[in-house]
């Protein structure tokens, strides 16, 4: 059978059979579709199809059928964190500085510490948790650093659907996370830094700085149509620039979109392009990173080290939140219905474990691992936070209108 044959037998698969999980099994309540889309790619993937069905697994999913898969889900990822980027929204955050960064700091540092003792017991259990290129604190950082993320266009989506994400305290989680996101992106860099590299990357963030200024005076002149033309040739050559510096693509994708206004782009074209990734392009993605699953060290270890890391999330986020709370004096159970918000993982820590394992910081089992962690921690922000609200409503009064989720 043609590759090309292969390729549409594996893009029906993927785009079916989570539907159908999702839509007949009624899973919306405790697993929302992204979730099923996440697992279902694992659950394709070499360690659990594969191992049933090798023959079946190795001739439609060879190496030209991968090949055009990871095509289709890079630039789809690409697109998704350059409009990640551009959702942050840091004038916001100045006005309500005291705020902002004493929330979105503890919230960030709850789960960073409490994640990288986690990821010195995975150090200390086998060496074979970190990748061959790493050093002890890049692979600690790294482990710390996936247990704070928070993504934030899931975000968006499950407070939309929550009701919640027009009113004031909708807005305020979307100020906290906006901020972990920018620092979290940081670290990343951090962790991605190469010595031997270094002078590549110091002249790309100098030269991305002065394009930058060229950009954002010259965009605003042209029409909404040259725009979108010109911000997506700047997405490639940001994404290119990066990955020549050893920083990764992806990071520059960010970047690209983090010093763009979304009222430029029109926010609700943004918005629309975001939700048809996630139809069209997102499950492809999720299909080829379920390919680069391992589970080599036992599927026990690799189960409890993800129990260890959801613990190490969730528990961080809580506790974070519950000491912001105290220090700002918020009514009782808002910092822990604003915790639970904060657990969506999903695609962003997908993301930068596809980051982390590409740059060899760590090994296949961890990233087996770090996606069974984020779709864990994922299906339980919804339950959780209903539950929550039950205790405690927002009292505030509701903004006339929503304000840019830049």
């Amino acid at each position: 059978m043609p590759s090309s044959e292969l390729f549409l037998i594996a893009l029906a698969t993927v785009l079916a059979l989570p539907w159908l999980i999702w839509r007949l099994g009624r899973t919306d309540a405790w697993a929302p579709l992204v979730v099923v889309q996440i697992l279902t790619g694992i659950a394709l993937g070499p360690g659990l199809f594969g191992a049933a069905f090798p023959e079946i697994h190795r001739t439609v999913l060879n190496e030209e059928v991968i090949a055009m898969l990871g095509g289709v889900a890079s630039w789809g990822v690409i697109l998704f964190v350059w409009i990640a980027g551009t959702e942050l929204d840091l004038s916001q955050a100045w006005r309500e500085r005291r705020d902002s960064t004493v929330t979105a700091g503890l919230a960030m540092l709850g789960p960073l510490v409490l994640g990288g003792v986690v990821g010195m017991g995975l150090l200390w259990h086998a060496p074979g948790w970190m990748g061959p290129s790493a050093s002890s604190w890049q692979f600690v950082a790294a482990i710390g650093m996936a247990c704070s993320v928070t993504a934030l266009p899931i975000l968006i989506l499950f407070m939309e659907r929550l009701e919640i994400l027009r009113k004031s305290l909708g807005q305020r989680v979307l100020r906290y996370a906006s901020l972990d996101d920018l620092a979290i992106w940081g670290l990343l860099a951090l962790i991605l830094v190469d010595l031997e590299r270094l002078g590549k990357q110091a002249a790309f963030l100098g030269l991305f700085f002065l394009a930058t200024v060229i950009l954002r005076r010259a965009l605003p002149r042209l029409n909404p149509q040259d725009r979108w033309f010109l911000s997506l040739v700047w997405l490639a050559l940001c994404a290119l620039a990066a990955d020549w510096a050893g920083l990764h693509y992806m990071v520059g994708a960010f970047l690209a979109g983090a010093v763009l206004e979304a009222d430029w782009l029109d926010q609700q074209r943004l918005d629309r392009l975001r939700e048809m990734l996630l139809l069209v392009m997102m499950p492809v993605f999720f299909l080829y990173t379920g390919l680069r699953t391992e589970w080599q060290l036992g599927g026990a270890s690799v189960f409890a080290a993800a129990a260890a890391l959801l613990l190490a999330g969730v528990g961080g986020k809580l506790l974070g939140l519950r000491l912001a709370g105290r220090i700002l004096d918020w009514p009782p159970g808002q910092a822990r219905l604003i915790g639970w918000l904060l657990q969506t993982k999903a695609l962003i820590m997908i993301i930068f474990a596809n980051i982390l394992l590409d740059r060899a910081v760590i090994s296949a089992e961890t990233f087996t691992a770090l996606l069974l962690m984020a779709a864990a921690s994922t299906m339980l922000t919804i339950p959780m936070a209903q539950r929550a609200m039950k205790h405690f409503q927002d009292q505030s009064p509701e903004p006339s209108k929503l304000q840019s989720q830049r």
